[in-house]
C-alpha cells in the first residue's frame, strides 16, 4: 500500500522558477534553515526566502567557503555544522532551540553524490547514507520543538531521480557484504529521503509539521556530479561537446533557478496547506509509477515523471525511522 501520489493542477511545470512559485508570498516573520544553503539548489533557495522576507540561516561545514558564495546575501546567517558530525549538529539545534524562535521552513537540502570509494562515516555508516540522511534525520528531530512551535511548519527532503537506482536495502545499508556501487548507494539515500518524507509527516501532521520529498530535476550547474563522467553526462545529452550544461526542461535538464523551484513551491505554497507526505517535482505532486521489469536505465526515463512505490511506502517508511533511530541515538520529542 502506498500514499496516494495525485497531482493537484499547480499551474506551474518543468520551467517554472523559483521566483515565479514564491511570487506575491510574504514569508516576514518566519524562520527558514536551509542546510546545503551555500551553493547550488540551496543557494538560491535561500536568495528566494530573503527576497519575501525571511530571516534565513544556513548551516555549514566549511563557514569560509559560505561566507564567500553567499557574500551579496549578507542577510544570510552562517552557523558552523556537519552533517556527518552528531556532536556538531547536536551543537547547532540547541544553539537554535535556545533562541526560543518558531522555525517555519527547514530545507533539507546539503548532500553527496556517487563517491567513488566505499567511505564510512566515524559511526561506520556508508558517507552517503550517513550524511543524505541520518545528518538530517538527526537535525530534525533536534529541531522538532522549534517545528511544533511555528503552528504550521514545513520540512523538505531533498530526494532525486535517483531512487529510481535503488530502495533501501535493509539488510545491507552500508555494503559490507556486497560490492559498492557508488550509484546504488546514492539511490538508496534518496530513497530514504523520501521515506524520511513519508514518516516524518505521518508523526508531525499532528503538530503542524507537514512533510514533503522533491526530486528538483538534473541541475548540471551544480558541484553534485563531479564524480560522474562527463562521457556519461553528454551521452545522456546533459552536456555539450565542451561540456557546457544543457538546459532543457522538458527532459528534466533544468538551471538552478528552475531546480530549486519544486523545493520552494513545497515549502510555501498554500495549495499544499492541508497535504504532505508525499513526493513532489516540476511544483507538482508526482505520479506513482509502476517500477520497470529488470535493470532500471535512467536513460530512457530520465524526462518522465513519477516515483516508484519503494520511496513512498508507509511500511518501508516505517521500518527506516526505526532503524535511523538505533543508527543516531535520537528519538522524536514527546
Amino acid at each position: 500500500m502506498t500514499l496516494p501520489q495525485t497531482p493537484i493542477g499547480s499551474g506551474f511545470g518543468k520551467a517554472s522558477t523559483a521566483d515565479a512559485v514564491i511570487a506575491g508570498i510574504d514569508l516576514t516573520g518566519k524562520t527558514a534553515i536551509v542546510t546545503g544553503g551555500y551553493s547550488g539548489l540551496g543557494l538560491e533557495t535561500v536568495r528566494v526566502f530573503l527576497a519575501a522576507g525571511a530571516r534565513v540561516i544556513v548551516p555549514a561545514r566549511d563557514v569560509g567557503r559560505a561566507r564567500i558564495a553567499l557574500a551579496d546575501l549578507a542577510a544570510a546567517e552562517i552557523w558552523p555544522m556537519d552533517l556527518l558530525d552528531p556532536a556538531s549538529i547536536d551543537a547547532f539545534a540547541a544553539r537554535f532551540l535556545a533562541e526560543r524562535t518558531p522555525l517555519h521552513i527547514l530545507v533539507n537540502s546539503a548532500g553527496i553524490m556517487a563517491l567513488p570509494e566505499l567511505t564510512l562515516d566515524a559511526r561506520g555508516h556508508e558517507a552517503q547514507f550517513a550524511t543524505n540522511h541520518l545528518g538530517h534525520f538527526q537535525l530534525t528531530l533536534r529541531l522538532w520543538p522549534a517545528l511544533k512551535a511555528a503552528h504550521g511548519a514545513r520540512v523538505i527532503a531533498v530526494s532525486s531521480l535517483g531512487h529510481r537506482f535503488s530502495p533501501v536495502v535493509f539488510e545491507d545499508i552500508d555494503f559490507h557484504h556486497r560490492a559498492y556501487n557508488p550509484i546504488a548507494a546514492y539511490g538508496q539515500s534518496k530513497t530514504a529521503n523520501a521515506l524520511f518524507a513519508v514518516a516524518l509527516d505521518k508523526r508531525g501532521s499532528r503538530d503542524g509539521i507537514r512533510a514533503f520529498a522533491v526530486h528538483p530535476g538534473a541541475i548540471v550547474e551544480t558541484n553534485l556530479g563531479k564524480y560522474i563522467d562527463p562521457a556519461v553526462l553528454r551521452q545522456l545529452g546533459a552536456i555539450d561537446a565542451e561540456g557546457r550544461a544543457i538546459i532543457a526542461p522538458e527532459r528534466g535538464f533544468k538551471t538552478p533557478a528552475m531546480g530549486a523551484a519544486t523545493q520552494v513551491w513545497c515549502a510555501t505554497s498554500t495549495a499544499l496547506a492541508d497535504k504532505g507526505g508525499v513526493y513532489c517535482e516540476d511544483c507538482e505532486i508526482s505520479v506513482l509509477l509502476a517500477p520497470p521489469e529488470g535493470e532500471y536505465l535512467l536513460g530512457d526515463t530520465i524526462g518522465q515523471g513519477g516515483v516508484f512505490p519503494h520511496a513512498v511506502d508507509p511500511v518501508a517508511a516505517e521500518r527506516l525511522w526505526a532503524l535511523s533511530e538505533e543508527q543516531t541515538g535520537v528519538h522524536q520529542p514527546t
